[in-house]
């Protein structure tokens, strides 16, 4: 591939929490377009193939989807044309130019029950219509290039949009406790740690490397439940007087089924690139600077 500022990157998805990150860490070297709604739509063809074709990218990433975890279950076709049709386009279109294409898919392509990491060979068997209509992403991307790096996450925050992690901080604002999911267990993602992973993916691809291709799992190191990533997050943020109380799910029912387990072995990502996320512990530690340095900064209490 070539270097520098003649290498250009497109990137689909700006405003949600990857596509933010890889806003703030993606290098000046690289020539990089992003491209978000209202601009345009990823249901229609054209909006997703033109793009491409003009701007003729060395590598595309699609940091877009739909994540709506559990109004997808009501909206399966928006669900499946954003999550599994338009990355499969994008894929296609990489192909007929020779770019690499980067991917992101979930833990929710498995069931949930397993009692060991999943490795990415573990059956995939996907029980809500997010993870179903992801892991129909992950296959279209695959049959239309080699060119692929698919990664797979996990329970997934940043200091920006809306996540687990912002709204333990709100309720820690007006309640005294609060009741949370103790009987799911996974790796909570900082998607700045995330972005950080791609982008040293993309200086490897840049650099010509090309025995890299393929499906990777890729979160922060470690393993807790919802309860001890909440507690977690109040004693971070200096709100150990807030009483988190344990509940099972069948205590907070939702309209998509969640994985019990859905703890990813990342060793592939470590064996091929070298990279091994950082704890989630020292990962929702630095997301909660940022977010008292941003709330000092615009006079917020």
């Amino acid at each position: 591939m070539r270097t520098d500022r003649t290498v250009r990157i497109l990137i689909f998805g700006r405003v949600g929490q990857v596509g933010s990150a890889l806003a703030e860490l993606l290098p000046d070297k690289y020539q990089v377009r992003f491209l978000d709604q209202p601009d345009i739509d990823l249901t229609v063809p054209g909006d997703v193939r033109q793009p491409i074709l003009e701007y003729q990218p060395a590598i595309v990433i699609n940091a877009a989807a739909y994540t709506a975890v559990d109004k997808a279950e009501s909206e399966p076709e928006l669900a499946q044309l954003i999550n599994a049709t338009a990355p499969g386009l994008m894929a296609s279109v990489c192909e007929e130019i020779g770019a690499a294409f980067v991917h992101y898919s979930t833990d929710y392509v498995f069931d949930g029950t397993a009692g060991e990491p999943y490795s990415e060979t573990a059956a995939v068997t996907p029980e809500s219509v997010y993870g179903r209509t992801k892991l129909a992403g992950e296959r279209a991307v695959a049959a239309a290039t080699d060119r692929h790096v698919i990664l797979r996450t996990a329970w997934l925050y940043s200091h920006v949009g809306h996540n687990f992690l912002k709204t333990m901080l709100r309720l820690a604002q007006s309640s005294q406790s609060v009741r949370v999911v103790a009987d799911q267990t996974g790796s909570p993602t900082y998607a700045w740690d995330l972005a950080r992973a791609t982008l040293s993916i993309v200086e490897a691809l840049v650099g010509g490397r090309d025995d890299g291709y393929g499906l990777y799992h890729a979160t922060n190191a470690g393993v807790t439940t919802w309860h001890g990533f909440a507690s977690r997050i109040f004693q971070l943020a200096g709100c150990d007087e807030i009483q988190v109380d344990p509940i099972t799910t069948d205590q907070y029912p939702t309209p998509a089924p969640r994985p019990a387990y859905s703890v990813l072995c990342c060793d592939r990502l470590e064996q091929v690139y070298g990279l091994t996320l950082p704890h989630w512990e020292d990962a929702a530690a630095r997301c909660i600077e940022v977010l008292g340095t941003s709330n000092a900064t615009s006079g917020e209490e």
